[in-house]
């Protein structure tokens, strides 16, 4: 993957220093955005940061062609992810309420009213009956910045558990990673799917063209992967999205049928109605349910990661929903847009 076009003087910076062998820097200038409205927070513009936050944690997973893979534990690269954390956190918290921590044994219960509370758009349903092809194509590109790496970020929650909650979670990751089949991985049909559109399969491809929102659902489950004290709010997030996938992708096939998709590009969606149904019970009970009875402190941390993620896909239906009534494109509205559509 390649670095993308800055967005801003903190993207600007960062990737020049990237650019260059490891060294230690000054942290960039927060700027005049308008964020951080709290004393003492950093003030970075949202997309800017956005994309900084999303490479710096892509460092932890492939990468980019000609950054040094040394950066990944530079010092100075940490400040700085440290401060953008802190942005991001206070980003979530002015847009996600926390729920009530519920007792340990109704966590299962709580997880399932949260979701059924949820009254978001339907994306889905908008892209089983009413989307063209260029909107469908649209809405796989922004898929592909997490699908490429589909189960990665969960999967740093493995080696911070024990006993059932990580038997659990091996368990739904093992479907995500096709059972050792490398062809049944879930980021390889997803490939597929985009080779049936015929898009750019290449991991990362279009990183430049989505906007702030569809870089938060990636950077929301990095940050909670990434920090053992998120792990909570880490199998939380992954319970919602098994307990919101298998409807809307039983939708998106139908969609993608009607477009004249074939068999192999609405493979991916076929093979997440069914195995989200039953990751849906595993996550809730079997994960959640377990890990809330062993650390019912962190009970509240649990739906907050379902929150999270209820709400910024929420925002991400919000955004290509209304873009694409005003007549436009829901990516960034760049010269390099024309390759999509």
């Amino acid at each position: 993957m390649q670095l993308p076009a800055p967005r801003g003087p903190l993207t600007e910076r960062l990737f020049a220093e990237l650019a260059r062998p490891p060294h230690a820097f000054g942290p960039p200038p927060a700027g005049p955005g308008p964020y951080g409205d709290r004393p003492g927070d950093p003030c970075f513009g949202e997309e800017d940061a956005q994309l900084a936050l999303f490479v710096c944690y892509e460092l932890h997973y492939q990468g980019f062609d000609g950054v040094d893979d040394r950066w990944e534990w530079n010092p100075s690269l940490l400040a700085l992810r440290e401060r953008l954390e802190t942005w991001f956190e206070g980003w979530l918290a002015r847009r996600v309420p926390r729920p009530p921590a519920p007792p340990s044994r109704e966590v299962p219960r709580a997880l399932a009213a949260l979701v059924a509370a949820d009254d978001g758009p339907s994306l889905s349903a908008y892209l089983r009956s009413r989307a063209d092809t260029a909107q469908f194509r649209e809405f796989v590109v922004h898929r592909s910045i997490y699908q490429l790496k589909e189960a990665d970020p969960h999967t740093w929650g493995i080696p911070r558990l024990l006993g059932r909650p990580k038997a659990a979670l091996v368990e739904i990751q093992s479907d995500e990673y096709g059972g050792g089949r490398p062809e049944r991985m879930h980021a390889e049909l997803f490939r597929a799917t985009m080779r049936g559109l015929g898009l750019d399969d290449s991991y990362g491809a279009y990183l430049g063209l989505v906007p702030g929102v569809t870089l938060a659902i990636s950077n929301v489950m990095s940050l909670f992967g990434l920090h053992r004290r998120r792990r909570g709010a880490l199998l939380g997030h992954l319970a919602a999205f098994e307990m919101t996938s298998s409807l809307p992708n039983h939708r998106y096939s139908q969609g993608l049928r009607r477009l004249g998709g074939d068999a192999g590009a609405r493979r991916y969606f076929h093979e997440h109605v069914q195995a989200d149904a039953v990751h849906e019970q595993i996550a809730a009970h079997d994960m959640c349910g377990a890990f809330a009875a062993e650390h019912p402190g962190l009970t509240g941390d649990v739906l907050y990661g379902a929150a999270c993620a209820l709400t910024l896909d929420r925002l991400f239906a919000e955004h290509l929903l209304g873009r694409w009534r005003e007549g436009r494109t829901s990516l960034r509205e760049t010269d390099a847009e024309v390759t999509v559509r």
